[in-house]
């Protein structure tokens, strides 16, 4: 059984094909971010004009045609709207051309299954960071198997904090990758620090790092915030980990592929004899194959689904995701 799976929530825009679990293919293309950061539409339009020869891509990578693929799936949400159009419309067109079944992904279960998939975790705990979103999540049975949130930004995510302060540093690209890689050899500047239980903010962070990029080094701000924005998360997470008492820690999401994120969440699991899983950055980072392969989780437990139950939603709630496998 192969399953095809379309991304498009923001700037990338990727195919991948899994088949019983592997993935065969996972090509992308990005929308170059530059300075200003994502314009939707543009986004948008990058999408739809490349939508074919990212597929064309992914079925010669995998050896296959369009005849060899048994179900397709896509991003509903989280996501901007315009850029998940062009996913769900392309799911919609291979799903009527050649027959066959169509199945809605949540992005971030894409994200994290993929991770889950790939290290065997049983039952983590799950701190998904992303730019929409940072979120610590776990899996429960009531009223329906889905990801419980246990803690979750009062605002912003951390990945929009880190490129929105690397927009007002005049980074480029703007996104996170540019903060951390300024953050080198930094010095530790005070810095507002803002946990409540397992959720958390940032915008007074954000505000703060800002404010100080008048009158410190950039390198100092970037490497304070970063500290301080991952003490946070590390916090929080530890203090769901004891609550639940698990013993796994899947960290996943597009700011998973920081490695200082990586490092300060082991030294943290190393105290409480807790496994801690991140995968490769090629999952981390948005892509196709991570929608595929919880499409074919979703073919596979027997979840159905019409053309007209197949639309977007820019806010899906992960909680509301079923979990049936």
């Amino acid at each position: 059984m192969a399953v095809l799976g379309i991304e498009s929530s923001a700037h990338t825009l990727g195919v991948g094909i899994v088949e019983k679990g592997k993935v065969l293919s996972n090509e992308k293309i990005m929308y170059e971010i530059g300075t200003t950061g994502i314009i939707p539409a543009k986004a948008a339009d990058l999408h739809s004009g490349n939508i074919g020869i990212v597929l064309a891509n992914a079925l010669s990578k995998a050896g296959m045609t369009m005849k060899d693929i048994d179900a397709v799936g896509y991003t509903k949400g989280p996501g901007l709207g315009p850029c998940l159009r062009i996913g769900q419309l392309s799911a919609l067109a291979l799903s009527m051309r050649y027959r066959i079944p169509i199945l809605p992904v949540n992005h971030a279960v894409g994200h994290i299954e993929a991770t889950r998939q790939s290290f065997g975790a049983k039952d983590p705990i799950v701190l998904y960071v992303s730019g929409g979103n940072s979120q610590i999540l776990g899996l429960v049975d009531e009223p329906f198997r889905h990801y419980h949130i246990f803690g979750e930004t009062f605002d912003v995510g951390v990945g929009n904090m880190l490129d929105s302060f690397a927009r007002e540093a005049k980074l480029n690209p703007a996104w996170g990758s540019s903060v951390a890689k300024l953050a080198e050899g930094g010095k530790y500047i005070d810095m507002p620090y803002t946990v409540k239980g397992m959720d958390f903010t940032f915008t007074g962070l954000l505000t703060s790092a800002v404010k100080k990029l008048g009158t410190n080094s950039a390198r100092d701000v970037a490497y304070s915030m970063q500290e301080t924005a991952f003490a946070m998360l590390c916090e929080a997470t530890e203090r769901a980990l004891l609550l639940t008492k698990k013993n796994e820690i899947l960290l996943s999401g597009g700011v998973a592929q920081s490695k200082r994120l990586g490092e300060m969440m082991r030294l943290m699991a190393e105290s409480h004899a807790a496994k801690v899983f991140v995968a490769p950055n090629e999952l981390n980072a948005d892509n196709g194959a991570m929608i595929a392969l919880v499409a074919e989780k979703m073919l596979q437990s027997g979840m159905k689904y019409s053309a007209k139950d197949c639309g977007t939603k820019q806010k899906y709630r992960i909680d509301t995701a079923e979990i049936r496998w």
